[in-house]
This record gives structure tokens, C-alpha cells and sequence, in this order.
């Protein structure tokens, strides 16, 4: 069993799970997290400490879909393991039905290197098909 972020974390992207997670298994796109399944060791506490309640145990039906995504973007996403602030508008997307359809970006988030002063700014996220 492993965990897996699922998309209500879409333009949420709240990071008290990265703050918990004691493998640093988390990693960044612009605008969700995903955990990388063999490195999570499925303790659980990510779970509780998500506002968005965006990441279940892989055992629930139907998240074969998000344990695959999970995986795949875990490989080319940076890693993440110091929380930052969320969005300014996640309040806003929380709980918004279609969240995938409409708002995922497959582009990688910032991780754990520091923004430099003049670099460019982070890929705006676009609607995948």
C-alpha cells in the first residue's frame, strides 16, 4: 500500500503533508504535489494534516488512475520537503469538482531550490485533454 495525492490538491497545493512526511516522498508540480510510491512508507500521517483531504490510501477503488499519475510525475517533478505557502486563491479552488480536466499542468513546480531573484517566472498551468 502507498498514498497517493488525488486532484482536489489541483490549485490547492497545500504543504502540511510535506511538512509531516518523514521520507520526504512529496514533489512538486505548479499546481499539486504527488507522492512517490515506492518511497512512501505508508505511516499515514500526510493524511490528516491534508486541509484539502486530497491524498487516500491507494487501497480505495477507483485511484489506479491517480496511483499512476502519482508515479509518473514523482519521477520528474522536483522533490519537496520544506512547506511553503499555498496559492493565494486555494481556499477558492477547494473542493471544486474537475479539477484535473480543467487546471492540471504536467510542468514541474520550484521543490526545495530557493527562487532566484531574477528568474523567470514558474510555468503558467494549462488544461490537459
Amino acid at each position: 500500500m502507498t498514498y497517493v495525492v488525488t486532484d482536489n490538491c489541483i490549485k490547492c497545493k497545500y504543504m502540511d503533508c510535506v511538512e509531516v512526511c518523514p521520507v520526504d516522498c512529496f514533489y512538486e508540480g505548479t499546481n499539486m504535489l504527488v507522492i512517490h510510491p515506492d518511497e512512501c512508507i505508508d505511516c499515514g500521517v500526510c493524511e490528516p494534516e491534508c486541509p484539502a483531504e486530497a491524498i487516500s490510501p491507494d487501497t480505495e477503488p477507483e485511484l489506479d488512475k491517480w496511483l499512476a499519475l502519482n508515479a509518473d510525475y514523482a519521477e520528474v517533478w522536483p522533490n519537496i520537503t520544506v512547506k511553503r505557502a499555498p496559492p493565494g486563491d486555494a481556499d477558492a479552488f477547494n473542493g471544486v469538482p474537475g479539477k484535473f480536466e480543467r487546471y492540471f499542468s504536467p510542468d514541474p513546480g520550484q521543490g526545495d531550490a530557493p527562487l532566484e531573484p531574477n528568474a523567470p517566472p514558474q510555468p503558467k498551468s494549462h488544461p490537459v485533454s
